[in-house]
């Protein structure tokens, strides 16, 4: 008996060459959501007349003019997509082939299309597809440098639960210096010091006195709001002009490139806290899996043991590569203050740092899975402020629970099985 369940467990095999196992996660994930805009986004009553979608700003090299659509014909159109994409998908994962990575971005342009023609079918408001995409890629600057943190920190072996902690901070530092000096990129300057400084306390009692890394983060994110909250309500609140004046990054918009209609005001006419984070995407992708640093940051979290026998000093390169994460984070609190023109508030944050964990999970460990990640959580929290402001009939409280459950689905559903750096939360004892 036991021999045929052995026989069973083994991967199949085609001559020589072993098969991997068939995950049919992806086609089923498909056909669900097919079946749900087919439901949902085009047989229910309510489809009828046009929606018009809106592209161009007056301040683009060239217009394009605002175009209406059939939004019966469209839905079915793209329903019609989405069931193509989920056959050939169902067909590729049948016969052991790798799902090419444009299928899954198609079909999700699809499946947001269908939901926002439904949502302006027959009303005569327009969808801003350039203002939808903007604020997108500006709400998703914390996440994505959250996210980043989280890559370094638990590729070096460390998990860094107090992301939300470093945001919190980094917003809470760019303020009070960007008012004390009336300067916004002083302030943006000054963010990464708190993060780097939560850092610091993080494997100060990981590293040297072998707390559980998990338990540390959340007492740090209590420490953070506690003491955030304190300086709040006695120093910023009784003098605001001193310590809590508002300040904002200007927008440096790049000559041409910002012209270019939908492309231009999305990517290149933001700020500078937006282009540094298009260069730490490029960079750490580099560096992690093409330098030296990289490979015995990814050393020390897999096999600390091995990674000592060669001279890699692992305790150090954890404390070091922590701290330069908790900067990252730092950073990306920078936005909810300076970067976004606002005065420090109380857990402003607003539990951005969890969701960027999930990001940072949802991309497997890796940067440029992050940033996607991030960018679509940011996506759907951005869709529930326009819906809102263009009048949408779809109920408030679903847009404001959103972000999260696409967060909740996105980790629970499409994640799958994914395998977490093997020495995390395990401290190195030589």
């Amino acid at each position: 008996m036991s021999t045929a369940i052995t026989e069973q467990a083994r991967p199949q095999q085609r001559g020589d060459v072993v098969l991997k196992p068939i995950s049919w996660r992806w086609p089923v994930l498909y056909g669900v959501l097919t079946i749900a805009a087919l439901l949902l986004f085009t047989l229910l009553p309510g489809l009828e007349g046009e929606t018009i979608y809106q592209l161009s700003r007056g301040s683009d090299f060239f217009q394009i003019p605002n175009f209406a659509v059939p939004a019966a014909l469209t839905n079915w159109l793209l329903v019609a997509v989405m069931a193509v994409l989920t056959v050939l998908a169902l067909w590729l994962t049948r016969n052991r082939r790798d799902v090419p990575r444009w299928i899954p971005v198609v079909f999700g342009i699809a499946f947001v299309l269908t939901f926002l023609t439904y949502v302006g079918a027959g009303r005569s408001t327009v969808i801003p597809v350039t203002t939808l995409l903007s604020g997108a890629l500006a709400l998703s600057v914390p996440l994505v440098f959250g996210a980043l943190c989280g890559v370094v920190c638990e590729r070096s072996g460390i998990v860094n639960i107090a992301i939300e902690g470093q945001l919190l901070g980094g917003a809470f530092l760019a303020a009070v210096v960007g008012s004390l000096t009336s300067s916004a990129y002083l302030g943006m300057i000054a963010a990464p010091i708190a993060g780097a400084l939560v850092g610091v306390l993080l494997v100060f009692f990981a590293v040297r006195y072998w707390v559980d890394q998990i338990i540390v983060g959340v007492v740090l994110n209590v420490l953070v709001v506690g003491v955030t909250s304190f300086l709040f309500s006695t120093v910023l609140t009784e003098d605001k002009a001193t310590w809590n004046a508002n300040q904002r990054l200007p927008e440096l918009p790049i000559p041409l490139l910002s012209e270019i209609p939908v492309i231009g005001p999305v990517l290149f006419r933001q700020t500078l806290l937006v282009y540094i984070m298009y260069a730490a995407v490029i960079l750490l992708q580099i560096f992690v899996f093409r330098s030296r640093w990289g490979l015995r940051m990814r050393a020390v979290g897999e096999h600390p043991k091995a990674a000592d026998t060669v001279g890699i000093k692992v305790n150090r390169t954890r404390v070091v590569n922590t701290i330069f994460g908790g900067a990252i984070a730092g950073l990306g609190g920078a936005f909810f203050t300076v970067g976004s023109g606002l005065a420090f508030g109380k857990e402003m944050s607003a539990g951005q740092g969890y969701i960027a964990l999930a990001a940072m999970i949802l991309g497997k460990w890796n940067p440029t899975g992050a940033v996607a990640a991030a960018l679509l959580f940011g996506f759907s929290k951005n869709l529930g402020n326009v819906l809102s402001t263009i009048g949408s009939t779809v109920p408030s409280e679903f847009l404001l629970m959103l972000p999260y459950a696409v967060t909740i689905f996105a980790v629970a559903g499409l994640v799958g099985r994914v395998r977490a750096p093997a020495a995390e939360n395990i401290p190195y004892i030589k």
